[in-house]
């Protein structure tokens, strides 16, 4: 959901924000996405499935998901393009059983047979890059994807992903194994709400889509196939309080630090899943001193 971003100072006069007037367009994009201010943080919540794509066989329903991402907008300045904003912010999606709703710890693979351990997603952190009313090739901000919809605007945005993988070698331009997903994002705001400039932020609806490769907990090797997580939810208004219990609970005993937005100065490279499995996985393997797969005793 974060690499979707786009903000600006909050509401000055009592008017209707114009999406074709670059200001505008930059606070248009911070309501959409942040809250009230750096220091009142904004909650996404979203729910949905998680299924798996195998060729030749029928696709299976994993996981019920529940996710959450908590943010903040903080201001920056730029001597040439002026004031901006850029988003921080961590996120958790917890996969749980289809039948129960109960998180999973352990899951047998349907597609193996292998019982293995569950990593729910948990990144932190997952920032955005500075957003301006003027690009870096000096053109005015637009927001292109826009869509009038009576009382509604639609704000689609989709997000091709293909860079190398942190969990395979050097040579992945010669061989493949690159990471390669589309995350997809899909906003839907009233205008009554986006456009007023008397409150100091909006609620807009959201749906999310990802296709990528198998969760690499999974271990599902060079088995072909891809996950295909649907998601829909909402910015929260009551914020963390307002999550299901599930997400709550599960956040407070195993995830602290996810009941808030990132420090304001954060500037750690991003994570993925597949960055924070191989810390963990490296972590686990330092800890029993055990060697690398492929590595002679």
């Amino acid at each position: 959901m974060a690499a979707c971003a786009m903000l600006a100072s909050g509401p000055a006069d009592a008017r209707t924000l114009d999406p074709a007037n670059p200001q505008d367009a930059l606070e248009i994009s911070k309501r959409l996405q942040c809250g009230a201010s750096e220091d009142q943080p904004a909650v996404y919540h979203w729910s949905g499935n998680v299924y798996g794509r195998s060729p030749g066989i029928r696709d299976k329903l994993l996981f019920k998901g529940e996710g959450m991402n908590i943010r903040r907008c903080v201001e920056v300045n730029d001597p040439v393009r002026g004031k901006g904003w850029r988003l921080i912010s961590r996120e958790v999606m917890l996969m749980l059983d289809p039948k129960t709703g109960e998180v999973l710890r352990k899951w047998e693979n349907p597609y193996t047979g292998e019982t293995v351990d569950v990593m729910q997603i948990h990144n932190d952190p997952v920032n955005g890059r500075p957003n301006f009313a003027v690009g870096a090739d000096g053109k005015p901000l637009t927001l292109d994807t826009m869509r009038d919809a009576g009382p509604f605007v639609f704000m689609p945005f989709e997000a091709p992903l293909f860079y190398p993988n942190p969990l395979a070698g050097d040579y992945q331009e010669y061989i493949g194994g690159e990471y390669h997903a589309m995350e997809i994002f899909d906003f839907a705001a009233l205008k009554s709400d986006l456009f007023d400039s008397t409150t100091p932020t909006a609620y807009p609806m959201v749906s999310w889509v990802r296709i990528s490769g198998w969760a690499p907990w999974m271990k599902m090797g060079s088995r072909p196939g891809q996950m295909v997580f649907n998601a829909m939810g909402r910015k929260l208004p009551g914020g963390f309080e307002e999550l299901p219990a599930v997400l709550k609970n599960e956040i407070r005993a195993n995830y602290p630090i996810y009941e808030q937005a990132p420090p304001k100065d954060d500037m750690r490279p991003n994570e993925t899943t597949w960055t924070k499995f191989k810390l963990l996985k490296d972590q686990e393997r330092a800890a029993a001193g055990s060697k690398k797969p492929g590595e002679s005793h």
